[in-house]
């Protein structure tokens, strides 16, 4: 579309209204049934309890101090607490004189907060900043995620409290967002965001697009922010695949793809259908992403920076199940995030969980399901039994993906709520973490995943490090071969393919099997497994990965080709908590030019028959 086609669309736009927001624009009507409402009851209840936690206590400062820790150390944390318990603090406010506005002293509360956040030296991160004050320059003219989302906040805030707000805040939110959004995205870009192929083209371009919705009246400016915007949702598009897999993991996917159908949703209302993003095949098979990705309740196949255990975005998860009646399900209610869930606490998230769930529950679990996603070389599987529900996943791919781990074969292996074989997901976001340095930490680096340590060697990053699928199927057994030989960037390795089965038959079991060629021989070869148990050698040829009750994994072997080993580790997880994990490594005894090695993961429950 050209610009100019697009002013001609923008001319004819709906005008701004809270019909945006609530059915025939009642906002009264709406809070007044929310607050009775049988399904928001739990998240109303957390809104209400975050209230009794902040009551009395003042705004946090963000001091020059913190903020210039980030430069002096590469520490994010000490900063980014105190900028997110400012949202939280907003977002609730806001929340609470929806729900209440007989009570002044909620309105008062927002409106001190509101002016806090204007007052802020800058929106963005100091992550995401140079390191350096002196190249920092005009402060104004940088754009992140959070001062993107920051603006698409304030501008709901003002269409969503209106004539409530004081003229002159009210002025000021427009003025601010402006000043820090809407003028250095037209005058002093392009940002490096605006191409990009992943999150950050649809949180930065999609939030400055939909507060640009809410509150430019010019046609001809909106139009110049719009045009941009919809360029940069093209680029997010263009990360995808046309499996609709999101590299970077659910974790980015509730991101990224939930603040590009906060935009589209806003701008496909504002042009009565005109301009409407949800016809696309490729966002109908993206929507489709997150029940694929859950394989055994909560716990989730986390490739990348992602956690082990999700819970869903009940708004965004019933609009998208609205928009594809029959293809995208409504996730089941126990998987409800709760309000302080996000400890990023994004108003774009916790206004649409209120708004957009509708009070027919989903069932109460996934149903069983196995999927290839051949062009992020996903194998996925969701097993549900009378014995329980068990999950597999496994994955190809190659190691220059957005959030990359190397990690090409890496699997992950859950029974019954329980991780058996893990990814370690997301460290300490730290300027280390981001930099030259990623992958000496575990949870990047394929010393983390459950993938064979060649001579010492890991596997590499880089595009050209790849894993090639041999064979993949999703069915009443899943499969996955990959040639791992370009993984590792090793001169004498001539070929090394890993197969993965699982059968879901009875207690269901996974066979790995490894095989390779060397010109000479390797130093040395080990396999190894990444699980959070302890793991406990039962006897030889025999290690068990047991869980918390009863059930648990045992690992079969064979004791003439290789040696276990178990040894804690300890990592620092996405909240900078030291966590352990263990690793258990098979020492092959003889490593030749040609080797073998296989093993089998079978689910073992005491005191039960095997089905």
């Amino acid at each position: 579309m050209t610009k100019q086609e697009l002013f001609a669309k923008v001319r004819e736009m709906h005008p701004v209204s809270l019909e945006l927001y609530y059915p025939d624009g009642d906002a009264a009507a709406f809070w007044e049934h929310a607050a009775g409402s049988a399904h928001l009851a739990p998240d109303l209840a957390e809104i209400r309890a975050e209230a009794e936690r902040l009551d009395g206590q003042p705004i946090p400062e963000l001091t020059p101090e913190l903020f210039s820790i980030f430069a002096r150390t590469g520490s994010r944390l000490e900063y980014e607490q105190v900028y997110f318990e400012r949202r939280r603090r907003l977002n609730t406010y806001v929340f609470l004189a929806l729900l209440e506005p007989e009570n002044a002293r909620h309105l008062e509360q927002l409106e001190d907060i509101l002016q806090a956040v204007c007052a802020e030296y800058t929106w963005c991160l100091p992550a995401h900043l140079p390191r350096e004050p002196e190249e920092i320059g005009d402060i104004d003219s940088h754009i992140d995620l959070f001062s993107a989302e920051t603006g698409f906040t304030i501008s709901e805030i003002a269409l969503l409290l209106g004539h409530r707000l004081p003229q002159a805040l009210s002025l000021r939110l427009r003025q601010e967002v402006e000043r820090r959004l809407f003028r250095p995205f037209l005058e002093q870009g392009p940002y490096g965001w605006e191409t990009a192929r992943h999150n950050w083209a649809a949180v930065c371009a999609g939030s400055i697009g939909a507060a640009a919705l809410l509150s430019v009246d010019d046609a001809a400016r909106l139009t110049d922010i719009l045009y941009k915007t919809e360029s940069s949702m093209r680029c997010y598009l263009e990360g995808f695949g046309g499996d609709g897999a999101c590299a970077e993991g659910l974790g980015y996917w509730n991101y990224g793809f939930g603040y590009f159908t906060y935009y589209s949703d806003l701008l496909r209302s504002r042009s009565g259908g005109q301009l409407d993003w949800f016809r696309s095949d490729k966002v109908r098979r993206i929507a489709r992403f997150q029940q694929q990705c859950f394989i055994d309740g909560s716990l989730v196949a986390n490739f990348s920076d992602s956690r082990p255990q999700v819970r869903v975005m009940m708004g965004l998860s019933h609009y998208l199940a609205g928009v594809y009646p029959g293809e995208v399900g409504r996730p089941p209610a126990a998987l409800r995030a709760p309000y302080t869930e996000d400890h990023c606490s994004r108003f774009a998230h916790a206004l649409r969980n209120l708004l957009w769930p509708r009070s027919v529950a989903g069932s109460s679990a996934w149903d069983a399901a196995s999927v290839y996603l051949p062009d992020a070389a996903w194998l996925l599987s969701r097993h549900v039994s009378e014995a329980g529900t068990f999950g597999f996943a496994a994955k190809g791919g190659h190691n220059d993906e957005p959030h990359n781990h190397n990690d090409l074969g890496q699997f992950i292996l859950t029974g019954r709520g329980e991780v058996f074989a893990a990814d370690l997901g997301s460290g300490e976001y730290t300027a280390g973490y981001f930099g030259a340095d990623r992958y000496q930490y575990d949870c990047n680096g394929s010393q983390g995943h459950s993938v064979p340590i060649i001579g010492g060697r890991y596997q590499q990053a880089g595009r050209e490090f790849r894993a090639e699928v041999l064979h993949a199927s999703a069915g009443s057994t899943d499969e996955l071969t990959l040639d791992l030989t370009q993984a590792y960037g090793i001169a004498g390795l001539r070929s090394l393919t890993r197969s993965l089965l699982w059968h879901k038959d009875g207690l269901p079991r996974l066979e790995l099997r490894d095989e390779y060629r060397y010109e000479g021989a390797p130093d040395s070869w080990t396999e190894r497994f990444v699980t959070w148990r302890e793991p406990e050698i039962l006897r030889p040829g025999v290690v068990l990965l047991p869980g918390a009750g009863a059930g648990g994994f045992e690992v079969s072997y064979d004791p003439g080709a290789v040696q276990p080993e178990i040894t804690a580790q300890v990592y620092r997880d996405h909240h900078g908590r030291d966590r352990v994990w263990h690793s258990l490594d098979f020492h092959a005894l003889q490593p030749g030019s040609r080797g073998c090695y296989s093993f089998t993961f079978q689910y073992t429950s005491a005191g039960e028959d095997q089905l």
